[in-house]
């Protein structure tokens, strides 16, 4: 087997080409027979999965414009697509390449998260234009005031919005390392498109927006917008029961929550799959090699087979970074099977356990499938460690009790231990006496028992640059004769000619068990329990948990869970030096924009409810809830307090305007509708391609369900939330006044930035 890396800086899909070429002029070389097979190649699946990735790429954009259209009208769309879509996706392509981040699953996957996102800042600025033109405001004018008024609001809401991935970026687990480009290409085309959105947008407006119908008078007046304004105004009558009304949705969400599936990352589409031969410790390879042949054998005789590549005693070499090679065993053997297609893979796997349990009960065979990401060879795995002197049999007693609470459990397929099963050694009792008489060593001893099995170095063989060992060893009735009964070999002592039977020269000849393998965790021994479920990790460790946790430990021995539960949790642990400073960075900017405490309350108390979007999507889809659907919740964190800032920032421009506070509430709720429905559309819907990839489809459907809810979040519970928290009053439904608005407990107010004007004060004539 020959191994192919390229070097740091080239396109693998052109390094398949030209070892492709190569190949073939060498195959004209070489004598007939020798023929060339690849096991793994790399650049057909990057190239199969870039040209799939570019497909979804354009059904995203395609998408995002049509519910532009749908909602903006044509022209209206084309420059929000031109200038927030278009022009920022290929900027940042650029961007990426100075940055060093290569097209692949990642940087691709993230242009389409991001799309939706891109878009967000051209919406409020076109709105915005529109809207003032509509009034009759001159376009120079009102580009010029949509443009520069959200400006910096929108900078910091996009910020926020990137911030929300640096965490995965500041991680230094595998995890952060495989997903790391998310924070560089989501970054990177926020920024780009923010800058579009000031600069060029309003540029493109000034000429391109269409002339407003004669008589269309109030943007607001149509039918959606006046039932808004009813529903909003009875949630803000009725603010108390919307409260607790979400409460309890979210506590119920909570309790939901714990029926979602969980899991590490998921399994992938390679049209490939692996069979794992374990046989007894202590096998000699040329039988393991036997029991993997008639797998193999019966494995080519099916329909979808494309080829088989056999690797005995050890793994094969590291083509696929998420698995990693077994060491070296004599009793281990692997299967590389290549399917014709994905949809095989399932199907084999399915046909081939129930005849592997009937035809190979010699060994241990796993049937598995390649993970996607940083994966798990053993999925649930539980170690047991001890002093660095501890009884190995002791040790193998609480495997045991772990293993029985394991295999006793439904959702265990295979369970065993890492080290594996006790081999038989032969023990001579050395008699010291006789053999002072017969001159026989213990080194001759061990030259003939070496003799009779393994066989015994007398010389080397050179071929070409190879030294290759000379073996003298019994015949193979001998060695079956020698088996029967150690007193049957014959000892040659040093300098004699004659030899002797080995029983005259020891006391017995006695079978011990003894612990091939011995395993260390931080220089103490320590055995592992290794098991692979029936379905997803988190099934069979929740079920079993209970009963491994109550094995009893010695003192000085610990327990403690591996596999993929350790690795999610240190991934997730790996998050945290990255939350810390953007949480930190967040609560600042927000306090920053509005220079005031209790807009970032707002947003702050308003995040959590997005949680019940999120169960109930991965509820209705029965998607497993991973470390990349984790990644979609941060994310979708930052984007509603993107909608929120904005939302909230009208409010203040509102109430600069010398607006009432009920009324500044819900003019800005009017006003933002369309901006926050459709950024919220254009991203639910823009990632439906990534319904299709097994790896996006978690993240897919957390923002999907969760962004969708969170919409309904920012424009119902923040004006639900500001009218509690500022006391603001609501007209009586019978046309009196009702409360009035509290005054602001400071000077210059708790509602917006230092430079509006003051919420309770006249505005400037």
């Amino acid at each position: 087997g020959i191994s192919v890396a390229n070097a740091p800086g080239v396109n693998i899909v052109e390094l398949g080409v030209r070892l492709e070429q190569r190949l073939r002029e060498l195959q004209a070389e070489y004598p007939v027979g020798i023929e060339f097979r690849p096991v793994a190649w790399q650049a057909v699946q990057v190239d199969e999965s870039i040209q799939s990735f570019l497909m979804s790429l354009l059904q995203a954009v395609l998408i995002v414009m049509a519910v532009l259209w749908a909602f903006m009208g044509l022209r209206t769309a084309l420059i929000v697509g031109l200038c927030g879509l278009l022009f920022t996706i290929v900027i940042t392509f650029p961007v990426m390449a100075v940055s060093g981040v290569d097209l692949q699953r990642m940087s691709l996957g993230a242009l389409i998260i991001a799309m939706g996102m891109m878009v967000d800042n051209a919406i409020v600025v076109v709105d915005g234009i529109t809207v003032r033109i509509q009034r009759g405001m001159d376009r120079i004018q009102a580009a010029i005031e949509a443009a520069s008024q959200p400006s910096i609001p929108l900078l910091g809401a996009t910020v926020i919005a990137v911030l929300a991935f640096y965490p995965i970026y500041a991680s230094d687990e595998g995890a952060g390392e495989y997903c790391a480009t998310l924070f560089t290409v989501v970054g990177a085309s926020l920024l780009i498109s923010w800058v579009l959105a000031v600069t060029i947008t309003p540029v493109v407006c000034i000429w391109a927006l269409p002339k407003p119908k004669e008589g269309q008078g109030d943007p607001y007046g149509g039918a959606f917008y006046q039932r808004f304004r009813g529903v909003l105004a009875l949630a803000l009558r009725r603010r108390a029961a919307v409260v607790i009304g979400l409460v309890a949705l979210l506590i119920a969400s909570g309790a939901g929550f714990g029926f979602v599936n969980q899991m590490f990352f998921p399994a992938s589409t390679r049209a490939q799959f692996m069979v794992d031969y374990w046989a007894p410790e202590g096998t000699r390879i040329q039988e393991t090699q036997q029991g993997l042949a008639r797998i193999e054998q019966h494995l080519l005789e099916q329909e979808g087979v494309d080829s088989i590549t056999s690797f005995i005693g050890q793994g094969p070499p590291r083509f696929y970074l998420p698995v990693e090679p077994e060491k070296p065993y004599e009793s281990y053997g692997q299967l590389i099977v290549n399917t014709d297609d994905y949809d095989s893979v399932a199907r084999l796997l399915q046909e081939l356990q129930p005849w592997v349990d009937d035809n190979v009960p010699e060994a241990r065979v796993v049937l598995r499938k390649y993970g996607l990401g940083p994966s798990e060879t053993w999925p649930v795995a539980v170690r047991i460690s001890g002093p660095a002197v501890a009884d190995p049999g002791e040790l193998r007693r609480l495997a045991g009790e772990v293993s029985a609470a394991m295999e006793a459990s439904p959702q265990a397929r295979i369970v065993r231990s890492d080290w594996r099963q006790r081999s038989p050694k032969i023990l001579a009792d050395f008699d010291q006496d006789n053999a002072r008489w017969t001159g026989v060593s213990r080194e001759n001893i061990a030259d003939a028992t070496q003799r009779a099995y393994d066989g015994l170095t007398v010389g080397l063989f050179r071929e070409g640059d190879k030294l290759l060992p000379i073996l003298l060893r019994h015949t193979e009735e001998e060695r079956a004769r020698a088996a029967r009964g150690l007193d049957l070999l014959a000892v040659t002592p040093k300098f004699q000619s004659e030899s002797i039977p080995l029983s005259q020269v020891t006391d017995s000849i006695d079978l011990e068990w003894e612990d091939p393998l011995i395993w260390r965790y931080n220089r103490r021994r320590a055995i592992t329990v290794q098991a692979l479920p029936v379905g997803l990790a988190t099934e069979l460790r929740n079920d079993v948990v209970a009963g491994v946790d109550a094995v009893e430990l010695p003192p000085g021995y610990d327990l403690e869970w591996d596999g993929e539960y350790a690795s999610s949790r240190d991934a997730q642990a790996s998050l945290v030096p990255g939350v810390i400073p953007a949480v930190l960075i967040i609560a600042l900017i927000v306090v920053g924009l509005f220079n005031a405490y209790r807009p970032p309350l707002i947003i702050a108390m308003t995040i959590p409810f997005a949680l019940i979007g999120i169960t109930f999507g991965l509820l209705v889809t029965g998607q497993p809830f991973g470390f990349v659907a984790l990644l979609g919740a941060m994310s979708l964190a930052g984007m509603m307090i993107k909608n929120a800032i904005v939302l909230l920032d009208e409010v203040n421009l509102e109430k600069g305007r010398g607006v009432d506070d009920y009324n500044a509430v819900v003019n800005a709720a009017m006003s933002r509708l369309r901006p926050v429905f459709l950024a919220a559309a254009t991203t639910v819907l823009g990632v439906i391609p990534l319904l299709s990839d097994v790896f996006w489809v978690a993240m897919a459907v957390t923002i999907m369900f969760g962004l969708a809810f969170g919409a309904v979040l920012t424009m119902v519970v923040i004006p639900v939330l500001y009218g509690i928290l500022f006391k603001v009053g609501t007209p009586n439904p019978s046309g009196g006044a009702g409360p009035a608005a509290a005054e602001d407990d400071a000077p210059g107010g708790d509602a917006g930035p230092a430079s509006s004007t003051e919420p309770n004060e006249p505005a400037p004539a």
